[in-house]
């Protein structure tokens, strides 16, 4: 039996997200001092007090969800992951967790990661849409027929796919899509093509602050979404986090690979319980559970 930790992504944001734990952990406080200070913001008074609205904000947004999922974590009992993985945004707490990164380094870089985010937006709009109820090859195919930027983005879990790019591309493949057998094609409310070749201005700008950023060597595998399997070494563990703005998140096949090594038990560490779910829809024998 192993036992993997997971941490969620951007959109498991909610007003009040990590108050309880704050008021509960004299650690959790000084953790809380110690990123306002970092960011130059106070960070927490918008995570406890502020809106839906507040929340949606680049720079908050992601600050936010890594603050809540560390917040979570340090709270737990001597834990010993076997392995971890993130969903998108939430592989920088990962490899906290993991002892790859600092928490001060994490958040730097989450900061960072946000702000060139959404310079990339400003350059280069686009949108997402989940895809429902077709095969991921088939999405793949479907996309690569479409004359204009559109990729696979998430592959989240069988039936369920979040495709990436430019307006008129999302909206050329939600057609192509549903023509295809889809049983829905959504279009998101997204800022822009995330892990999509729209990216690439933000994985420029984040690739210095990566590199100048000190790795150290995981104490336990990390498996990131761009390889989707067991990682250790620094110097990859940088490359394939640089590469994840505009490449894939194969979580599908991520869990998949946790599962191949031997993932029996999997917890979800943060806001929300989507990974719970879709963890489930992937390895239905999987025992899930969650600290929010």
């Amino acid at each position: 039996m192993k036992h993997a930790y997971v941490f969620p992504g951007q959109g498991s944001q909610f007003p009040g997200m990590a108050k309880t734990i704050v008021e509960q952990h004299e650690k959790a406080r000084n953790l809380v001092q110690q990123a306002n200070a970092l960011l130059g913001f106070d960070l927490s008074s918008i995570m406890f007090n502020g809106t839906e609205e507040d929340l949606r904000r680049t720079d908050v947004t992601q600050p936010a969800i890594f603050l809540h999922s560390i917040l979570a974590y340090i709270t737990l009992e001597n834990p010993k992951p076997d392995m971890v993985a993130g969903h998108s945004l939430g592989e920088f707490s990962a490899l906290v967790a993991a002892g790859a990164l600092s928490f001060e380094d994490g958040l730097r870089l989450v900061a960072a990661r946000a702000n060139a985010m959404q310079k990339a937006c400003e350059i280069q709009p686009g949108t997402m849409a989940a895809i429902l109820g077709l095969d991921d090859e088939k999405v793949g195919a479907v996309c690569a027929g479409i004359q204009d930027v559109v990729v696979p983005a998430n592959y989240n879990c069988p039936g369920q796919l979040v495709i990436s790019g430019s307006v008129k591309g999302i909206e050329l493949a939600c057609a192509a899509l549903k023509e295809a057998g889809a049983k829905r094609a959504l279009v998101l409310p997204v800022g822009g093509a995330f892990h999509s070749p729209l990216m690439k201005a933000a994985e420029d700008e984040l690739r210095g602050a990566i590199q100048q950023s000190n790795f150290h060597t995981p104490a336990c595998p990390v498996y990131q979404n761009v390889v989707a399997r067991a990682v250790v070494s620094p110097d990859e563990i940088k490359e394939n986090l640089i590469n994840q703005l505009t490449g894939p998140v194969k979580w599908t096949q991520s869990v998949q690979a946790m599962v191949a090594d031997g993932a029996t038990h999997f917890t979800e560490v943060g806001p929300g319980k989507v990974l719970q779910g879709l963890v489930q829809k992937i390895y239905k024998e999987a025992v899930v559970a969650g600290v929010a």
